[in-house]
């Protein structure tokens, strides 16, 4: 069975053929549960900034009431980390980053969704599991698959995509038309842009994320895949250092060189700042950005943008990744948890969310006729899911580790300049392969 045919059985296997339940029966659901409070650990994030807004909803429509626990990126994880370790934590629901997963089921912080969805208790036959996007489905909630992280046999499911992300480009198109410039399709037009529009606007070419750590290894990603590059090899051997690899961090190095001032200490922020504040003419990121782009309250480039597909190099390769939900192991509150995680996630609440500048997790939400007149750049998003790629890097249990402390450290050394590009992932070789070694990898 292909990948994609195997996360769309998925609905199928756990929910069966069910009718949905009557308004009656819906309530019921949730009338055990009424007066409980669900904790919930959540990041600063579009997203969730958007999801806040339909939070009351929740608590008007089933009496369970959320308190939220809101913190940056790294310091949720640390705290997550230590919740969950506790005989009983004080979270009932979190979100986390594509790359933890597979470090918390490898902990067993979190539950397998299974038993919830097959409660009959607790699950909405008219959820309809199919219609949540694949790739996204595969890349933020399967754990135990191939590989590891991937769908197929052995894969159970952990967590459900909320706040989940392909990446497109984003360009101005008034700059564009000035010029007489097209959307780059492949990345020999991408890198000659680069310069040219430097050169000929004055601004930022295009805007990246650089910071040590994870935000630099995103942005090399970003290129090393289309350019048909990986992290690894079948043999889990270090192949980031080929010709490829040292080809997508030159790349970004003229990125870097090209874009706007202190590009290199640039997390996720402040990369979308960078592009919302007008300093840049491009952007290569997250699907996440369009509910901030029109926003003129955030955006000074609103009715500016146009977007294309992720351009190509050997093969379009497009990321996956984001953001999902999970049930802690040690949650107080678990089933609770559970159905805030599903109302959350339904076809109604995914449309009501993307409606106040949330990211569709939907197939439905993408091709609703009226969101797609509201937001056009649907379309384009739609096209990008087809070359998001849920093995864009390997979500292993220890990669975080990989990612933050040694990938992220050199790839900023290259682009602060203390080294060139071929020394500074040749000088990760070996610190990568005793990281594999130490996590049980026979490498």
């Amino acid at each position: 069975m292909k990948r994609r045919d195997f996360v769309k059985s998925a609905g199928t296997t756990v929910f069966g053929a069910g009718l949905p339940l009557s308004g009656a029966r819906a309530q019921n659901r949730y009338a055990k549960y009424a007066g409980q409070t669900v904790t919930f650990s959540i990041p600063a994030h579009p997203h969730y900034d958007a999801m806040v807004k339909i939070l009351p909803e929740f608590t008007k429509e089933t009496g369970i009431k959320i308190e939220t626990d809101r913190l940056a990126m790294g310091r949720m994880k640390e705290k997550q980390l230590l919740e969950m370790a506790k005989p009983q934590g004080d979270y009932d629901l979190g979100s986390y980053v594509v790359m933890w997963k597979g470090e918390y089921v490898s902990k067993n912080l979190i539950q397998p969704l299974e038993p919830f969805l097959k409660n009959p208790a607790l699950a909405d036959p008219a959820y309809d599991l199919k219609d949540i996007i694949p790739v996204y489905l595969e890349n933020l909630g399967m754990v135990g698959g191939p590989k590891g992280y991937l769908a197929g046999p052995g894969a159970k499911l952990y967590g459900l995509p909320y706040g989940a992300e392909t990446s497109v480009l984003a360009y101005r198109n008034d700059i564009f038309a000035k010029h007489n410039l097209k959307a780059p399709e492949n990345y020999t037009e991408f890198r000659k842009l680069l310069r040219v529009i430097k050169d000929k606007e004055g601004i930022g070419a295009l805007a990246s994320r650089g910071q040590a750590g994870h935000q630099a290894v995103h942005a090399w990603l970003l290129h090393l895949n289309p350019l048909g590059g990986s992290v690894f090899d079948d043999q889990w051997r270090a192949r980031f250092n080929d010709k490829i690899g040292v080809e997508a961090l030159q790349f970004l190095q003229e990125v870097v060189a090209t874009g706007p001032a202190g590009i290199a200490g640039y997390g996720q922020g402040e990369s979308n700042t960078a592009f919302l504040q007008g300093q840049a003419a491009m952007y290569l990121d997250s699907t996440s950005l369009a509910g901030l782009v029109n926003d003129p309250t955030k955006s000074k480039v609103a009715g500016k943008v146009s977007w294309a597909l992720h351009p190509a190099g050997t093969r379009r390769a497009s990321q996956s990744g984001g953001l999902g939900l999970a049930i802690a192991k040690n949650a107080k509150n678990a089933d609770a948890g559970f159905l805030l995680m599903q109302w959350l996630t339904s076809k109604e609440q995914d449309r009501a969310v993307t409606k106040v500048g949330g990211a569709p997790t939907r197939n439905s939400t993408l091709s609703d006729a009226d969101l797609v007149r509201q937001y056009p750049e649907f379309i384009t998003f739609k096209e990008a899911l087809k070359y998001s790629n849920p093995d864009w890097r390997p979500i292993i249990p220890v990669w975080d580790k990989i990612n933050v402390q040694a990938l992220g450290i050199g790839i900023s050394e290259a682009l602060t300049g203390k080294k060139t590009a071929e020394a500074a992932l040749n000088d990760l070789v070996a610190p990568v392969t005793q990281m594999m070694r130490e996590a049980g990898y026979k490498v």
